[in-house]
């Protein structure tokens, strides 16, 4: 059996397609709200590695607070350890 997590925003129609999907394959994954409970920086760091992708890929780059917290400038390298 795989153990799936998805970290979710039920406000999300993403988030709520990507649920679905795990669900009609059989499968309940475990599911973190993570707008009521954040992963803390050790945990963000440790997702970001298993993911193997540089940070501002996995970044909502289309939300206005992107753009607000000028998450595009280069400055902003990544997380670090």
């Amino acid at each position: 059996m795989t153990d799936i997590t998805i970290y979710h925003n039920p406000n999300c129609g993403t988030s709520r397609n990507t649920l679905a999907m795990i669900r009609n394959s059989g499968i309940e994954p475990r599911v973190i709200e993570y707008l009521k409970t954040p992963p803390n920086r050790a945990e963000l760091v440790a997702l970001i590695a298993a993911i193997g992708k540089p940070v501002r890929d996995v970044l909502r780059n289309k939300d206005a607070l992107y753009e607000e917290l000028d998450l595009d400038n280069p400055k902003w390298s990544g997380l670090t350890s």
